[in-house]
This record gives C-alpha cells, structure tokens and sequence, in this order.
C-alpha cells in the first residue's frame, strides 16, 4: 500500500482547500492510501527548537508520520499571491534539523484553488520553489489550478461539475505515474 499524505493550506473548518482534497482522496486507485496530515498545530519553526534538543511533541509527530508517507498532494489557497503561513511552516519544520528533512525525493502534486478566477496561480508556483530545493519531484504536467471552486461544489461538497472531475482523474493519474517512477 502507498501512502499518499494530504497537507491542505487552509486552517478554515470549511474551507475549499479540505472539500477539493476529499474529492480528489477518492481518485486515488487501489493499492493508494490517502491520509490527511495535521500542519495547523505546529509552532512556528525556531531552529533553537532543534539545537536545543528540544522540539514540540508536535514536530515529533508531525516529523515521524511524514516519515511513512511516501508521496505528497498539497492543496492550497493563495495568500497574498503567494503560499499560507502554515504550508511554508510545515515545509520548514519537516526540512529539519539539517540533513535529516522528511521531503527528500518524496513525489509531490500541487492543486491551487480559489473562488476568484486567478485559481491560485501565484501559490502554486510559489510552492514550487521551496518543493525543487527539497529535492521533492514534482508533477509538471497538468497542472492543477481550480478556479470559482465554490461554483463548483454541492451543498454537501462534492464536485458537481464532470468535466472538473475528469480533469482531476487525469491530475491523479498523472501523480500516481509520477509516484510509481520514483517506487522503482
């Protein structure tokens, strides 16, 4: 079984970033376990933390379970053009302390949303850069920007929309590719 670990990018109880991740967690094929990972609870990181031999139990947890993931979907809003505070946080604390980062060569995809029609471009192209320094592969083609998302969801959250669906089964499928790639 391949474990596929989800960080969101919003901390918001219902927010668009955690609808769209459920829809696309279900894409997945057999043999592809999806867990959502936890990044909301994290301090923000001081390297004193590490140096000290004294890091939150947070990072702790939050350091192991990334451990057994194996691949990352990171799905996100865009902030002020650019990536959340939590995101690049969870990168930070998941990059130390130095030489034992929890990211190298894990494959990565970015889908970035938003309710306006710019879907999140700045964001995911931000994320791109801190993912290549990680040494994280990460899937080019498609790309995944999501634009008027809550256009596109249900009262209960799901996607209405087929052809976005489809689009995401393509997205997936790519990511799965990519994954099976670096497995070998």
């Amino acid at each position: 079984m391949t474990k596929v670990g989800i960080l969101v990018g919003s901390l918001r109880k219902e927010s668009f970033s955690k609808k769209l991740a459920a829809n696309v967690a279900s894409l997945f094929p057999n043999g592809y376990e999806t867990e959502y990972v936890e990044i909301g609870n994290l301090a923000l990181y001081n390297q004193d933390f590490d140096d000290e031999n004294n890091a939150p139990a947070e990072y702790t947890t939050f350091r192991n379970k990334m451990k057994e993931i194996e691949a990352v979907l990171f799905v996100t809003p865009e902030y002020n053009r650019s990536i959340p505070a939590v995101l690049k946080n969870a990168l930070d604390v998941g990059s130390r302390p130095y030489g034992a980062s929890v990211w190298n060569n894990k494959p990565a995809a970015i889908i970035s949303q938003s309710p306006g029609k710019l879907s999140g471009f700045g964001a995911n192209h931000h994320l791109r850069q801190p993912l290549v320094f990680l040494n994280m592969p990460i899937l080019q083609q498609p790309e995944a920007y999501i634009g008027n998302v809550a256009d596109l969801l249900d009262e209960d959250g799901k996607i209405k929309d087929e052809g976005t669906v489809k689009f995401l089964q393509s997205f997936v499928d790519a990511f799965v590719d990519l994954i099976k790639k670096h497995q070998e």
